[in-house]
């Protein structure tokens, strides 16, 4: 892919948002992980934590990209990434199941694990995103980390006092999951031969996304309320 084309940094923007709108969880496990140590060596565990971290989600992806084109995995692909962004609009997770290391390198091992345990997501999301390229996978993903790192407090109170924030990168994981199962070379027969059908196709998994969790929520909402 061409650095200077337009597609290419709309790749990597797209990307980091994945990145971002997913880190909520991680960045949780992290203060988690690291709330019982001293305030010197909390910053050595997160950073160390997080080191380890993606070394192992750029090798998670890498592998993901390769799999994706064996024949009908790019749709299936699409599918789980279909159900993450149900799952991102409506998942309430408190995350008690994480233990807080007592030194700095059970700390570590902690993100590191809790990481990519739960990584899964973010993996599909930016392996669909990337369109098969390496190189954007590693970059967008050595911009967004440090973001999610330094800046996790400020983006989870954003995200808590804006729910836009979280049903656009809902729509954006729609989009991408949708524009997976298009990709697919087995179905090249329906949407390679019907450009229509493919925009339709991608408007109707955002659109079916984004009301069923909404729907959900305002039921959740209602019987917490009775």
């Amino acid at each position: 892919m061409d650095i200077t084309q337009p597609a290419f940094w709309l790749s990597l923007l797209n990307i980091i948002f994945i990145d971002l709108i997913l880190a909520g969880d991680n960045a949780i496990v992290i203060g988690l992980a690291a709330r019982k140590l001293p305030q010197q060596t909390q910053k050595k565990a997160i950073l160390y934590g997080m080191g380890g971290a993606v070394i192992i989600r750029i090798a998670a992806t890498v592998a993901v990209i390769w799999l994706l084109q064996i024949p009908w995995l790019l749709a299936v692909g699409g599918l789980l990434l279909i159900a993450i962004a149900y799952k991102l609009l409506t998942d309430n997770e408190d995350h008690k199941e994480v233990k807080a290391g007592t030194s700095l390198w059970s700390a570590v091992w902690t993100i590191i694990i809790a990481d990519a345990a739960m990584g899964l997501d973010n993996v599909i999301a930016v392996a669909g995103a990337a369109n098969q390229h390496v190189v954007l996978v590693i970059i967008g993903l050595c911009i967004s980390v440090p973001i999610v790192v330094w800046g996790s407090t400020i983006f989870i109170k954003l995200t808590n006092r804006f729910s836009w924030i979280i049903y656009v990168g809902s729509a954006v994981l729609a989009y991408t999951a949708s524009h997976m199962i298009t990709q697919e070379s087995r179905l090249q027969s329906v949407f390679g031969a019907h450009p229509l059908w493919t925009w339709i196709f991608i408007a109707f998994v955002m659109i079916g996304v984004l009301l069923a969790g909404y729907l959900k929520n305002r039921q959740t909402t209602s019987e917490t309320s009775e």
